[in-house]
């Protein structure tokens, strides 16, 4: 199994979240013809996860797992001597293709894993929260993002906020007549940027990024509505922020939280270098899934962006490393401290 072969028949299949169907249907060929038995966690209409078993292997002790959706838009594959590009190519189909070839080693070795890869890590983690429905009794899970082969010490949160703000319309030559929902909603924004937020030393401050904003009907009309959509990266729990959210909001708008992962600390192994990270991934949706730990290939700097490339020295070098943790997880089952 060639880790940059596959990463790169992987980049060029389009798997934009919600569009995952494709990229399925080749994992799950591809792994069929390796020789693991391959089934399918429905997910909703044409999306499903897959599960990739050996034969005979009904509750590894170890699961590798990444996600199989790309945020938009597609970019399809190149490389040079020393990257892979595309979209997806660090987040996480490299990932997907370092995972099965760790995977295919242990396997000639005696020494099986399972293979569970997602839809949806995206947008929603929605394909974590059906396959945490499912567990097959595993004790470590193994997910991969892209850490720069560094091991995760804890993960960064994240708290969805819609801010709405209603208005009264009027003709824009008659202010006095209307009611402004574009302004009440900027103030609004001004409060809570201008509000202090919670910090944590071992992964930093909380963040707000003010991600989209939307409102009004013309330029010569006293917008009536007014939306804001936030996204704070918590360091830990969110109940104090999340009242704090609403008082300094008042009056000026209405204020729901739409989604919450919550910040997670994570466990280490042997003597790889650690860091903690900023970005949510599907760990804290599968907790039925065993202790998890987080590494991968790859910079998240790059991650999303046009230019979005993975080193083929990582790459490789990231197959060996889930090879070596595996083997040390399962090592310590058998000899435990």
């Amino acid at each position: 199994m060639d880790p940059v072969f596959l990463t790169r028949e992987l980049v060029d299949i389009e798997s934009i979240t919600g569009n995952e169907a494709q990229i399925g249907e080749f994992l799950e060929q591809r792994l069929v013809q390796l020789g693991y038995n391959v089934s399918r966690m429905p997910v909703e209409r044409h999306r499903f996860n897959l599960l990739a078993l050996a034969p005979g292997l009904t509750a590894p002790s170890v699961v590798f797992s990444t996600h199989m959706d790309t945020v938009p838009p597609f970019i399809p594959s190149s490389e040079d001597d020393h990257k892979i590009y595309g979209r997806g190519s660090c987040d996480a189909k490299g990932i997907i293709a370092a995972q099965i070839s760790a995977a295919e080693r242990l396997d000639a070795e005696g020494q099986p894993v399972g293979l569970l890869f997602l839809v949806g890590e995206e947008r929603d983690s929605l394909g974590a929260k059906v396959a945490n429905t499912q567990p097959i009794g595993s004790r470590f899970l193994i997910n991969g993002e892209p850490t720069d082969n560094r091991l995760a010490t804890a993960s960064k949160g994240a708290l969805r906020v819609e801010v709405t703000a209603h208005g009264r319309m009027a003709h824009s030559a008659y202010p006095e007549l209307g009611e402004s929902a574009i302004d009440k909603l900027i103030d609004a924004l001004h409060r809570l940027r201008a509000m202090p937020l919670p910090s944590n030393p071992e992964v930093g401050p909380t963040t707000l990024n003010i991600g989209m904003i939307e409102g009004g009907r013309a330029p010569n009309v006293i917008p009536d509505h007014a939306k804001a959509h936030l996204l704070y990266r918590l360091v830990g729990p969110s109940e104090g922020l999340r009242q704090r959210i609403i008082e300094v909001v008042g009056a000026l708008a209405d204020v729901e939280f739409t989604l919450e992962i919550p910040y997670v600390k994570l466990r280490t192994v042997g003597s790889l270098p650690t860091v903690a990270v900023s970005f949510t991934t599907d760990i804290p949706a599968l907790d039925q899934w065993g202790e998890p730990l987080l590494l991968g290939p790859g910079s998240i700097h790059v991650a999303h962006t046009q230019h979005e490339c993975i080193e083929k020295t990582q790459l490789h070098a990231s197959v060996l490393i889930y090879y070596a943790m595996a083997k040390q997880l399962m090592a310590s089952l058998s000899h435990p401290q």
